[in-house]
């Protein structure tokens, strides 16, 4: 099944704990703290495979998750990494925040990646917080939180050469003459509801792309019919054929009429080279009316074309015109990650606010959660420690200014805490 657009949730990996342990062996009583940290959570990565051409492997699973680091241990052994979880896409891959519409990246090259989630770092042992004035610190961290985006994919097909027109003008049925692409055909409107790609090998040395696109229709580019989901892979071919039906009540009105649908959904797409071919000469009818439908493309200005797709008659002329129009043009620019829009977070992850509830107050803000989520609520100092960070990001005093008062709950994250002098 084609599927070109597809919405997941992906979550990397929880950083692992850091330990609280003092060695103990033999004529060693006093050891010392030797908690090792832990191993670092897996981030989401996102792969290009060139044998890939649709988004199908997303649509029976939405939620991904990588693995989570692991633990520390005594001796001040570092606690295992977490595995980075690949996902692999075709080329033509556009990846967006689905909540913010922010572009994360724009995958067309094999093997190109993209970390979409980074994972959580490990959380240090006790042997970290040793000091000259604590020599025996029973303080340690929990991995950092695990990193959570909702996602928004869109597959944009990638092709040399696109073919438009309108429904039933022959688009499927010369990309199945000249490759061994197998799309659907029959003598009605609207036979093919996806796009397909395949591959004309025109002499040794020389191979082209092709994009049969859905036929287009009145409306296209306000989401008639299928328009939104078919015009977006037109965007990426670097040169068009269009095919005008033989048939065709009144052909140059139909040919007109994709061309307003091509420029008010994309400006650029009006500037694309564009190959005109009046197809279905194998038809008297059709070739009777060629003369005048020639005269009338070349009056606009565009190079025209009649074959007979069924015959094969004159396509290979066509597309040895087309692949001179891909040669003169210009190379593709090269998308760095320097081009791309860089994601950041709107506002200062130390920023937070404390809102008065009837069960209390309630903290919420990126670095104190984080925070709260890494502590050892167990152990003395790591509680300490806390609240030295609440000090230093200005909870307490705000909190204060609240009226916050001793045996009052304070909600921050998951954690419901007691507040105390």
């Amino acid at each position: 099944m084609f599927i070109d657009e597809i919405k997941i949730s992906v979550q990397s990996g929880r950083g692992g704990a850091g330990i609280v342990h003092f060695r103990r062996e033999k004529y060693v009583p006093m050891g010392g703290p030797d908690g090792g940290d832990g191993g670092r959570g897996g981030d989401v990565v996102f792969q290009v495979e060139e044998r890939l051409n649709t988004l199908s492997a997303f649509r029976r699973r939405h939620q991904y998750h990588a693995q989570n680091g692991f633990k520390g241990g005594g001796n001040n052994k570092f606690g295992k990494s977490g595995e980075d979880l690949l996902l692999l896409v075709p080329p033509g891959t556009l990846v967006y925040d689905d909540d913010t519409d922010e572009l994360l990246g724009d995958l067309t090259d094999s093997g190109q990646t993209l970390m979409a989630c980074e994972g959580g770092r490990g959380g240090r042992g006790n042997s970290r917080f040793a000091s000259s004035t604590n020599k025996a610190p029973r303080i340690a961290e929990k991995g950092e939180p695990a990193t959570e985006r909702n996602l928004r994919l869109e597959l944009k097909l990638i092709a040399d050469i696109g073919l438009v027109g309108v429904p039933n003008a022959g688009k499927s049925t010369l990309l199945a003459s000249v490759t061994n692409a197998k799309p659907k055909i029959a003598a009605y409107p609207f036979t093919t509801l996806q796009p397909n790609l395949g591959v004309v090998h025109l002499d040794i040395e020389t191979t082209l792309v092709l994009a049969d696109i859905p036929g287009l229709i009145e409306g296209a580019h306000q989401g008639v019919g299928l328009g939104h989901e078919f015009l977006r892979h037109i965007q990426r071919t670097r040169v068009l054929i269009h095919l005008i039906d033989g048939l065709a009540l009144d052909p140059i009105l139909d040919f007109a009429q994709i061309n307003s649908e091509l420029a008010l959904f994309d400006p650029q797409l009006a500037e694309k080279p564009q190959i005109v071919v009046f197809n279905k000469m194998d038809l008297v009818e059709v070739q009777e009316q060629w003369p005048d439908i020639k005269a009338e493309l070349e009056k606009r200005g565009y190079e025209a074309y009649a074959i007979s797709a069924v015959a094969g008659t004159d396509v290979r002329k066509v597309l040895y015109r087309a692949q001179q129009l891909l040669d003169d043009l210009p190379p593709m620019p090269v998308l760095t990650s320097e081009d791309l829009p860089i994601y950041r977070p709107e506002s200062d992850p130390r920023e937070f606010e404390v809102e008065r509830i009837p069960k209390g107050f309630l903290v919420t803000g990126e670095s104190i959660e984080r925070a709260a989520a890494m502590t050892y609520w167990e152990f003395g100092q790591s509680v300490r420690r806390f609240q030295r960070i609440l000090q230093v990001l200005g909870i307490e005093d705000a909190l204060i200014k609240k009226g916050v008062q001793v045996g009052d709950s304070v909600f921050i994250g998951e954690y419901e805490l007691e507040w105390a002098e």
